[in-house]
């Protein structure tokens, strides 16, 4: 009987089937791409939207930016015609940005503050807090309406409940709205009224701030308002940066209540003439397209140095957790 040795053993058995596996790069990459198809497919919507609601018309209104187009006749190509007159020859445009930066100016801070000091009161553990938030935020969502800009206009009447309130303390009332003095005021503390959004986002920064953090400054004797100087502020100095921008550029932008208080016209005196009020009566009231055109992009390069000098000042202001 024959005996196999060991080795002749191992050559004479069959190698085992190796299992077939698929590369992890193309599984991997074949899963990337139909994630990627998925994504694109959910974007289209919006791409449409950004190209076709935005961008078209975009590039339509800086080429008639350069134009003279008054709606009835085809746009006639001026070149810089339109540029020259609103920074040469236009005296009601220079007072219209001369208006705007003061209501930008005013109404700005004014938010930014009062929003602020209305979050922290709230932010003191106050019984039905979330009724108070809402109360607060309704402005925000109708100051910007018709039917409000009527309210403040009557608030602020000669017969309106001002004067009434200023007449209980023996103080002779004004006709607020018709006079150039406090016209444009009356604008800012209805836009100030509207505080209620950034003072929701400051009261949610207020929330994230850890107690033991006051309370160790307490310990070491620090008073209400060094506890808010030292720590709040700081803390929500980037929300404070977020709620700047966004004012900012709805500020610039602001028309329904300057529009509405002064039925249209800027006055009196030209008083509440903001500069998307303008813009408004070249386009839908003389027709300038044009012109208008013009003047939106000359916004546009306004609000895009504005916010761009909120972002290079912020490096010097804004605390974050990191650095």
């Amino acid at each position: 009987m024959t005996t196999l040795a060991p080795d002749d053993a191992k050559s004479t058995s069959k190698p085992a089937p190796r299992r077939r596996e698929i590369p992890q790069n193309r599984s991997g990459s074949a899963l990337k791409q139909s994630e990627n198809r998925a994504a694109y497919l959910f974007l289209t919507p919006w791409l449409l939207g950004i190209v076709g609601i935005t961008g078209l018309p975009m590039l339509a209104s800086l080429y008639l930016s350069f134009t003279d187009y008054r709606v009835t006749a085809a746009p006639n190509w001026v070149g810089l015609e339109n540029y020259a007159t609103l920074f040469g020859g236009d005296r009601r445009f220079i007072s219209s940005i001369w208006v705007t930066l003061k209501y930008v100016g005013w109404s700005v801070p004014l938010v930014l503050i009062f929003s602020l000091a209305i979050a922290v009161a709230l932010n003191r553990g106050l019984k039905g807090l979330a009724i108070y938030r809402s109360l607060f935020y309704v402005p925000s969502l109708i100051g910007a309406s018709v039917g409000i800009g009527l309210l403040w206009k009557e608030v602020f009447g000669a017969r309106g409940v001002v004067n009434e309130i200023l007449g209980w303390f023996g103080m002779a009332g004004r006709g607020w709205v018709n006079s150039p003095t406090f016209a444009l005021p009356t604008i800012v503390a209805l836009n100030v009224w509207t505080f209620g959004a950034s003072m929701v986002i400051f009261l949610a920064a207020l929330r994230q701030i850890p107690e033991s953090y006051y309370e160790a400054a307490s310990i070491d004797g620090a008073n209400a308002w060094q506890r808010f100087r030292r720590i709040t502020l700081p803390l929500i100095t980037p929300v404070i940066f977020f709620n700047t921008v966004l004012l900012l550029i709805n500020s610039f932008q602001s028309f329904t209540q300057a529009f509405v208080v002064s039925g249209g016209s800027g006055g009196p005196v030209d008083s509440t003439l903001l500069y998307s009020l303008y813009l408004y009566q070249k386009a839908f009231q003389q027709l300038q397209m044009g012109y208008a055109s013009a003047m939106a992009w000359v916004l546009l390069l306004a609000i895009g140095i504005g916010t761009a000098f909120v972002f290079w000042t912020s490096k010097y202001w804004v605390f974050y957790g990191d650095r």
